[in-house]
């Protein structure tokens, strides 16, 4: 049996919104717990998730790396937490969380007795449209990416575009997010509810496209192909939504909590990503919720999508809108055996549960040393 952790300590660059925020918290809060006792660092006030962790018995720690001296003195505090705390390992989650994880446990002093593993949660950015800070700090990532006992990625098109940056890990992991899919499942009630409250009838056809305002999640392309389906009505949800230009078969709704009734609202799920996309939570919820898919090929898009619904290339609306207008022209019936289809693959390949069981095996292989002692090719990297 995998030995558990005493104490796990997880830095992350925040607790805001969005899918690694939210895998993170999903991960630390799900019982049986990963760890006796779990602590998790955020690098950057403020933090949607902690009343979430703190209601769960998770102790949050926040910090404030926005200015030199804040990440200075942040560090200094960080690296005291975790000489006092001694935990078994040291996990950081995403660029900032990482280099931070990394250099906070090398000024503990306790480097030797702490396992250090880092999580790259998305693929390959297009830098250029990000600041010079995040560049600097994926830089460091890579040329650093060798002191890790492991790095995890959340897919395996996230892995492969990192090796490309300069990663040289010791040993590489993939492990998938893992989706709720008591939370996002198919739910008539709240579907009835829901589109009462937005005022949209039963029989329209409603597209759900969840994504935070951000280059890589590429709206422009989604606005695009509804503006050529004036037919079908859109629910667009993610912070920053609110304020992107408006149409009539459009729904701006910003920042929600209450995903998972508007998922069972819609018809079909669309993701418009560009680039950068590692695993997509917003596509894998979605269908969870019975929704047949529409998706860019970006990330590991196909893994999770399979045959079940559509792939198109990015940037181009045309593509985007013509795979809409096709599932959405389908009989109820065939959309009914897709939306089935859907589900079951999400909750037999992508279940939360399968993984926790995943991270719980691998913190359990490297407390018994198999895991530092069993290191693998950077080139192949294992689900």
């Amino acid at each position: 049996m995998s030995q558990r952790p005493r104490k796990l300590i997880f830095v992350t660059t925040d607790l805001r919104t969005g899918g690694a925020e939210n895998m993170l918290a999903q991960l630390v809060t799900a019982k049986p717990r990963l760890a006796d006792a779990i602590i998790v660092v955020s690098l950057l006030p403020p933090n949607a998730y902690c009343d979430r962790l703190h209601a769960a018995g998770i102790r949050t720690v926040e910090f404030n790396f926005a200015t030199a001296w804040g990440a200075l003195s942040g560090l200094v505090r960080l690296a005291r937490l975790i000489a006092v705390e001694r935990p078994d390992i040291v996990q950081g989650w995403m660029y900032h969380g990482d280099l931070a994880a990394l250099l906070a446990l090398a000024m503990s002093g306790r480097r030797r007795r702490t396992a250090l593993i880092w999580s790259i949660r998305c693929s390959a950015l297009e830098l250029t449209r990000y600041g010079l800070v995040l560049r600097l700090v994926i830089k460091s990532c890579a040329l650093l990416s060798g002191r890790p006992d492991v790095v995890i990625a959340n897919s395996a098109a996230g892995m492969t575009s990192h090796l490309a940056l300069g990663y040289h890990p010791r040993r590489c992991e993939i492990i998938a997010n893992g989706i709720d899919t008591d939370t996002f499942a198919p739910d008539p009630a709240a579907r009835l509810a829901t589109r009462g409250q937005l005022r949209l009838s039963e029989d329209c056809i409603v597209v759900a496209h969840v994504a935070r305002v951000d280059p890589m999640k590429d709206h422009e392309t989604f606005l695009g192909a509804m503006a050529e389906l004036p037919e079908l009505r859109a629910l667009m949800i993610g912070a920053g939504t609110e304020y992107l230009p408006d149409s009539p078969n459009i729904r701006r709704l910003g920042l929600r909590n209450d995903v998972g009734a508007l998922l069972a609202a819609a018809d079909i799920v669309v993701s418009s990503s560009a680039f950068g996309e590692g695993f997509s939570n917003a596509i894998a919820e979605g269908m969870a919720c019975g929704l047949p898919a529409v998706a860019t090929e970006v990330g590991d898009a196909c893994d999770i999508v399979g045959n079940i619904g559509v792939l198109v290339p990015p940037r181009n609306p045309q593509a985007l809108a013509a795979a809409m207008r096709s599932l959405a022209a389908e009989p109820a019936a065939a959309r009914a055996v897709r939306a089935a289809r859907s589900r079951e693959r999400i909750a037999k390949r992508f279940s939360l549960d399968r993984a926790v069981a995943r991270f719980a095996a691998l913190y359990g292989g490297i407390l018994a040393g198999t895991v530092s002692a069993r290191p693998s090719s950077a080139t192949a990297p294992t689900r």
